[in-house]
């Protein structure tokens, strides 16, 4: 009997070593990103007490119903501390998602980068969204195009430079968005262009072979191959405000609410549709991160319906919250008829991610 004590003794120390071992494990940090469901903000609506979208030189319109910006709560990387506790947690329940720290953030990425850089996003998001919802609303929104680059191995590139400044296409005169895509549908793709550009404050007409596009319906379009920043000149003032929110990806849900301020209809009529999605200036909504997480955020906070891009579908099937129908789409135009469709109660028979 004594000889056991012994043998007692050490395996009683040993487990609790290693249940130390085990606590102080959790609460060690990780390669991880954790993503969950973060707060919804209505863009028709107010952040302590300040609206969010305000619009000065037209008449606006009240309306009933909200629309939500979705975001996700990220925890990891250069953001903070992610713990073996917080994964756990994460890979148990359906409304997280767990990924490598690179698959986020660049190697190397500080926190004040990171803030930097989501700011920067949302205030160009912000101007895009402006841009295309008075353009979709029929304002002419002139516009100074300036080249920042062009597609690596295109034809455009060692033509263009950064800093040209559009001014023709075609011997047509470019003064925003809509003259150059007007101009460019014109255009047989895979023939020459002649592209009149500003240079260092000379006039230079350039030759460009363009190539295959696509519009925000899916057509044919040529395309310049160039990447191209804008200095607006709005002509009705709008500010959006709002904090703690970084990113590109409200922009469509800001393009809604100011075309829903700026038209008399009550197009949601009490209804809640939350969404996301980023927005060009001409239109195209595009893919953003965290969906899965964003639907379960819109559900939270009272949204029946939610607006998907359209690129986004792959991972909204088989993930979508009971409770919340989800609408696709991949152009602002199929968004404002979207929520047109869902206040006057035909909201079924809008498409869905399949």
């Amino acid at each position: 009997m004594a000889s056991t004590q012994p043998r007692t003794r050490l395996l009683t120390g040993s487990l609790l070593v290693t249940a130390a071992l085990a606590a102080a494990t959790l609460v060690l940090p990780t390669g991880f990103v954790v993503r969950g469901p973060g707060p919804t903000e209505d863009t028709l609506g107010a952040q302590n007490d300040v609206p969010l979208v305000e619009i000065t030189g037209a008449d606006t319109y009240p309306g009933s119903g909200e629309l939500l910006l979705t975001t996700v709560s990220v925890g990891g990387g250069p953001v903070s501390d992610v713990f073996a506790a917080d994964v756990l947690y994460a890979w148990a329940s359906p409304q997280r998602a767990v990924l490598p720290t690179e698959a986020v953030f660049a190697v190397g990425t500080t926190r004040e980068q990171q803030q930097q850089q989501s700011q920067l996003q949302m205030t160009t998001s912000q101007q895009s969204a402006t841009a295309a919802a008075l353009t979709e609303l029929g304002f002419e929104v002139p516009a100074t195009l300036t080249i920042e680059g062009a597609v690596t191995g295109s034809p455009a590139d060692g033509v263009v430079e950064q800093g040209d400044v559009i001014r023709t296409l075609n011997g047509e005169a470019v003064t925003s968005h809509g003259d150059l895509l007007s101009d460019l549908a014109k255009v047989t793709p895979g023939d020459d262009v002649v592209l009149g550009v500003e240079r260092d404050g000379v006039s230079k007409d350039l030759a460009v072979t363009t190539s295959d596009g696509t519009t925000p319906d899916g057509g044919r379009r040529a395309a310049l191959n160039v990447f191209v920043s804008s200095q607006f000149d709005f002509p009705i003032d709008v500010s959006i405000r709002i904090d703690d929110i970084g990113g590109p990806s409200a922009g469509m849900m800001f393009a809604l609410a100011i075309i829903d301020r700026l038209t008399p209809e009550d197009e949601l009529d009490g209804q809640v549709v939350a969404g996301t999605g980023t927005i060009d200036v001409d239109g195209v909504v595009g893919p953003i991160g965290g969906i899965e997480q964003k639907m379960h955020g819109a559900l939270r906070d009272g949204a029946g319906w939610f607006l998907a891009p359209e690129a986004n579908c792959d991972e909204v099937v088989g993930n979508v919250p009971d409770g919340l129908r989800v609408v696709e789409v991949s152009t602002l135009a199929q968004a404002r008829d979207a929520i047109i469709a869902i206040g006057a109660g035909d909201g079924d028979a809008l498409p869905t991610c399949s």
